[in-house]
């Protein structure tokens, strides 16, 4: 499931069952139990790692909670450390929200469990997700570095042998696909902030800086503006499908029927796209994101998630033990052959990812192209510590910008930044 459709607001009753499904057993913290911990998070593939965990370490029981959507976990985690009760042992964060609960002192600092001896382990770019001032405060557990899911047979009926290697080659494929009809797109996109962020990540654009308290943005930089000012001429062009929302029935339709040609986005979605288009099976393939410059071979995310340990757990030597079992160690082949696409270098470069062949994506050997775009996702970005706010206001900014056409993406993300800075310094940040 997509990880940001999230609903916005959350129940009492969920906040009790969540509070109430906290509470842990046990009054020590040496590792060893005996302990209950209690894990929150929407990753159904954690549940596959406990019965191992609890096979090697009998005196720790896990108890797995189904926390519902993000927000749903974040409003209730906080709301339990303010209550001083029901804190549980692990929770799962998506990457951006990591610095709003690392930077007030809400998330245990992991550095004293060792944490740096994995560290080399995991995809670059997916640990300095989880890097907050030079301090590690979780550990990666689902990946999504973004490739170019394309309907081969459309591409073909276009004359398009190859999918576009760059930008400009995707400009002029998305004029042929136009070309077999008016209901023919390359892309659809109805204001998707993490898909525009990741041209802007892949360009080289950095509009965030943060530095403890501190938060800058910019979107006037020129890879920014590059990037920005490449979507918005293929929205003032007409070669984007305007009127198809993701996740929606005529979303599934037009994967379905091949009038939506592709969909550049995070590798969660060969999991996903099995289900949403079985009509298209054996015509879909995976491609690299497409390179602003030639030759280059740079990528972005768009997409994972990490678990951390808040800093009022209760059992936080068991609560690690843990932690790293399902995301590094002996739990992490069960996550796996459930279909957890993990950034762990020693998954995605073994001969069994690498070389197992999809059905539904003809043949192709998958995780190959996933590994490499993984490997391949530059470093150095960064989301401000309110970002879980912002995004929704980006979509409330964007949203008439789509229905009418009337405005600019530019002016939108000026607009936008005026609102975070208003927004960060009412709580506290230091933001310009």
């Amino acid at each position: 499931m997509r990880l940001r459709k999230t609903a916005m607001l959350i129940s009492a009753a969920l906040v009790s069952m969540l509070v109430l499904g906290a509470c842990s057993s046990g009054s020590a913290d040496s590792g060893d139990g005996p302990v209950t911990l209690t894990v929150w998070g929407w990753d159904d593939t954690v549940a596959k790692a406990v019965p191992g965990f609890e096979a090697a370490n009998p005196n720790i029981k896990v108890n797995v909670v189904n926390a519902g959507s993000s927000t749903d976990e974040y409003t209730a985690l906080d709301n339990a450390i303010q209550a001083g009760s029901g804190v549980p042992d692990v929770a799962m964060f998506e990457y951006f929200a990591v610095p709003y609960f690392a930077i007030p002192g809400k998330l245990e600092d992991l550095g004293k469990y060792g944490v740096d001896s994995v560290k080399n382990d995991f995809v670059d770019a997916a640990w300095n997700d989880v890097t907050v001032d030079g301090k590690t405060y979780a550990l990666p557990s689902d990946y999504g570095p973004v490739a170019m899911f394309y309907n081969q047979d459309t591409f073909k009926k276009a004359g398009i042998d190859q999918p576009p290697a760059t930008w400009d080659e995707y400009y002029q494929d998305a004029k042929k696909i136009h070309a077999l009809g008016s209901d023919y797109y390359i892309a659809q996109d109805t204001g998707d902030i993490f898909f525009l962020l990741s041209l802007i990540w892949q360009a080289g654009g950095r509009p965030f800086t943060v530095d403890g308290d501190k938060v800058h943005i910019d979107f006037t930089d020129p890879a920014t503006a590059k990037a920005v000012a490449f979507w918005q001429k293929m929205l003032d062009e007409g070669l984007v499908n305007t009127k198809v929302t993701a996740w929606s029935d005529d979303w599934n339709r037009t994967l379905n029927d091949g009038t939506l040609a592709a969909q550049v986005t995070g590798g969660w979605l060969t999991s996903t796209l099995p289900q949403r288009a079985a009509q298209a099976a054996g015509n879909f393939r995976v491609a690299p994101m497409p390179q602003w410059n030639q030759g280059e071979e740079l990528g972005a995310e768009n997409g994972g998630s990490s678990f951390g340990i808040p800093a009022a757990a209760a059992h936080k030597d068991a609560a690690y033990k843990f932690l790293e079992y399902f995301t590094h160690g002996g739990g992490l082949s069960s996550r796996v052959d459930a279909g957890a696409f993990v950034p762990d270098k020693p998954v995605l470069t073994s001969p069994d990812f690498q070389g197992k062949t999809n059905d539904y994506f003809g043949g192709q050997k998958v995780g190959s192209v996933l590994a490499e775009a993984s490997k391949d996702v530059a470093t150095g970005w960064q989301y401000p510590p309110f970002f879980e706010w912002a995004r929704t206001t980006y979509t409330d900014l964007v949203a008439p910008f789509y229905a009418s056409g009337q405005g600019s993406l530019a002016g939108i993300l000026d607009q936008w930044r005026l609102r975070m800075i208003a927004y960060g310094n009412e709580q506290g940040f230091q933001v310009d």
